[in-house]
Parts: structure tokens; sequence; C-alpha cells
């Protein structure tokens, strides 16, 4: 005897009304599926509802001020709170008892999602959905089994990914930072390794990364760039520089120096860099511009 079809993701209830879940709610409203912002905190909700719906203008957006009645009708649900996991624990176990059957997503950018899923009972519903910011821009969304995801959860949320139009992945390996992540921070830890030793300044490593790697990236990921320059290259290159590169465990003692004195970039005014008043601002509107440039093509 067949097995019943997967139900279709009709609704969707994205919780966390800040910066991420107001813009994921528009990003899913606007591919034309039913959405509740659901958010505890009135004036943030209220804030958020008008953010999501100048995004899908077109779209429905419904508002809720409990995880109870945001979640009762859904399909799906995305978590877009703070990165803790005992909160994200404590709130999978609410959704899963509100609602017995909606795949449950987390956005987490780095917490494993098996963790974040270890109170609810049936775990294969579970699923990793991590976005990037701004998810309405950025393309990715990795799509993360956890260690009791099952293959229907992960295949039905994989393609309702690429039905609201994003490029979906599939990381079949729940660890820490998932892929891109694991990368991005791999860089940093060596970029602030270099300003921490002295070799050269902060300025000089972002113009040395903007100016060479980060002109070809866009293009030609790391591993194509290492087949395309030849493995016996590659491996040269690596018997030559990965004794000297940073393999510390920990967080820098110069970026918790820095953190300890207050010095926490753009939002404090300054870090490794300075950030006077509208620095910050000016540096989104870039960031903003330059993503829809790189895109531009794709979507022409």
């Amino acid at each position: 005897m067949l097995s019943p079809a997967p139900q279709a993701i009709e609704s969707v209830a994205v919780i966390g009304a800040g910066l991420m879940g107001r813009r994921l709610a528009g990003l899913v409203a606007r591919s034309g599926v039913a959405v509740t912002l659901v958010e505890v905190i009135p004036e943030v909700l209220d804030s958020g509802l008008a953010d999501a719906r100048a995004m899908a203008p077109e779209g429905t957006i419904t508002g809720a001020g409990s995880v109870r009645d945001g979640v009762a009708a859904a399909d799906l649900v995305i978590e877009a709170i703070v990165e803790d996991l005992a909160v994200k624990q404590e709130l999978f176990a609410a959704v899963a008892e509100a609602n017995p059957r909606a795949i449950i997503c987390s956005n987490s950018s780095v917490l494993p999602i098996t963790a974040i899923a270890e109170r609810v009972a049936d775990g294969t519903r579970c699923v990793g959905t991590h976005f990037w910011n701004p998810p309405d821009l950025i393309p990715i969304v990795e799509v993360v089994r956890g260690e009791r995801t099952s293959d229907e959860t992960m295949e039905r949320t994989y393609d309702f990914m690429a039905a609201i139009g994003k490029l979906p992945v599939r990381v079949e390996k729940d660890v820490p930072g998932f892929v891109g992540n694991r990368l991005q921070h791999a860089l940093w830890r060596e970029a602030i390794d270099l300003v921490a030793s002295g070799v050269c300044g902060p300025e000089t490593v972002d113009l040395v990364v903007r100016n060479t790697i980060g002109l070809r990236l866009g293009e030609m990921g790391p591993i194509e760039n290492a087949d395309y320059v030849g493995l016996d290259l590659t491996l040269a290159i690596h018997e030559a520089v990965l004794p000297s590169i940073c393999r510390e465990p920990h967080a820098s003692p110069y970026l918790r120096e820095l953190v300890a004195n207050g010095q926490l970039g753009a939002k404090t005014g300054g870090g490794f860099l300075a950030w006077p008043d509208g620095a910050r601002e000016a540096a989104a509107a870039r960031l903003s511009a330059h993503v829809q440039e790189q895109l531009a093509p794709q979507n022409s």
C-alpha cells in the first residue's frame, strides 16, 4: 500500500519579529504562502508586521502574541530568536506541544540542531534552516539534518525553500556552524591572528581579502579553485603554509580583550576599526547594494 503524499506547506509561522524574523516573514509571504509572525513584545510585533507587509504588500501576514496561538495551524514553523541553546530548546518543546504535526525549523547559525530538538519527543520533524542575513537577498539556505531528522522532513523542507525562491543546500551532518560559518570563521580566526601577531593592520587584512580571494570567490569556490590551480600546487602550498597558520581551539585573546573593554565594533563606535556616527548605516547600504549588484545577472 502506498504511503499518503505529504501535506503541502500552505501556512508558515515565523517566531521572532527581530530584523531576521520580520524579513523571513516578508520573504515567505511574497511567495504566496500565508504567514503568522509570532512575537511576545507588542511594539516589536507591530513594527515587524509593518516591515514584513511592506516587503509583501500582496501577501497574507498576520500577527500573534503567543507561541501557542501562532503555531497551532502552521504546516511549518521557523524560529528566529536569540542564539541561546536553552531558550531554543524551551521554544521547540512549546512548539511541538502546540502543534503535533508541523515541521519545526531552527534558523540557528551555529548551534547543533540535534541539541536544539533535544526536548521534542518526535525529533524526526525537526530540522535546521540557516538563512543568511539579509534572508531576502542572500540566496543560500542551509538545510541541516539533525540526528533524528527524517528523510521526509529533509526533502519537504528542501523543496519548500526552493519553492520560495531560495537556493537550498543539504548539510547531512550536524556540526556546529554547519558549512558557511565554519568556512567564514576559519578565515576570521586567521585574519584576527594576523592583526594580533603584528603581521599587518586590520585595514590591510580587509584590503587584501577584498582585492584577491574576494574578487574570485563569487565565481569560483575554494574546492573548484584548488582543482583549477592544480592539486599538486595546492598540496605544496599547504605543506609550506599550514604549519604556521593559527590552530588555536579557542577564541583569540585579542578578541576577548576587545570585548571585555566594551569595544564591540560598529555598535559601540570602535572595535578593530573606528566606526564614527553613520558608518554602520553606510556599510549596511554598501553591502546591500553590492549583493544586489552581484545577484542581478542571475535574476535577469
